[in-house]
């Protein structure tokens, strides 16, 4: 029997990254419009990446009985004092998109050490009495250049530890594996399967 589960997104990107990463495991992802809920888009006023989770899915708590995860993730640069952070998408939003946030980074790291993560928090509810959070992190370096046109957001500017090329370069299957969310996730399918609520 499959395993359901609401992802609070309407995000393509991630509703598909999510997707390949749990549906091995038997289960079922879906995104917010795949089901027919009154939802309001709530305002990500939180101090921390798990506050702007919990928002999310306490959004849409009340609106189904699925067990629902929700995540904030955010990409903080060392030398940046950890811009841009929580405000990440906001960050490219204000400069008019992605492309134009990598010039602005680029610029400000000129002669700056350019270590970087990748910070993702998940948020469980529906499941126990509390909400369970799920931390994934992944380090690594700002590259000199965009490079690749896979993925999305800041992946084409960041090089994981361990690799000499961008997210956006690697292919899904080994950005998956390594990347914030896949990490946190993990962490998630681990919870899942002691609990005995999927056996993959």
């Amino acid at each position: 029997m499959n395993f359901e589960i609401l992802l609070a997104t309407n995000n393509k990107h991630k509703l598909y990254e999510v997707r390949k990463i749990l549906s091995p495991h038997g289960i079922i992802v879906y995104g917010i419009s795949d089901l027919n809920l009154d939802y309001k888009e709530p305002i990500e006023d939180g101090k921390t990446y798990k506050d702007n989770a919990l928002i999310k899915a306490n959004a849409l708590k009340e609106l189904t009985d699925l067990p629902i995860i929700a995540d904030d993730s955010g990409l903080e640069i060392l030398a940046l004092d950890g811009m841009p952070g929580l405000y990440s998408a906001r960050y490219a939003k204000d400069l008019g998109g992605h492309q134009n946030a990598f010039v602005e980074i680029f610029k400000n790291l000129e002669n700056k050490p350019r270590d970087a993560r990748f910070v993702c928090d998940i948020i469980l509810v529906n499941v126990e009495d509390k909400p369970l959070l799920f931390e994934g992190i992944c380090p690594g370096l700002i590259g000199n250049e965009a490079m690749g046109s896979e993925g999305f957001g800041y992946d084409p500017i960041f090089i994981p530890e361990g690799y000499d090329v961008s997210f956006a370069l690697l292919g899904e299957d080994i950005k998956n594996n390594i990347s914030h969310r896949g990490r946190a996730l993990k962490k998630l399918l681990t919870y899942l399967r002691i609990n005995g609520l999927i056996k993959k």
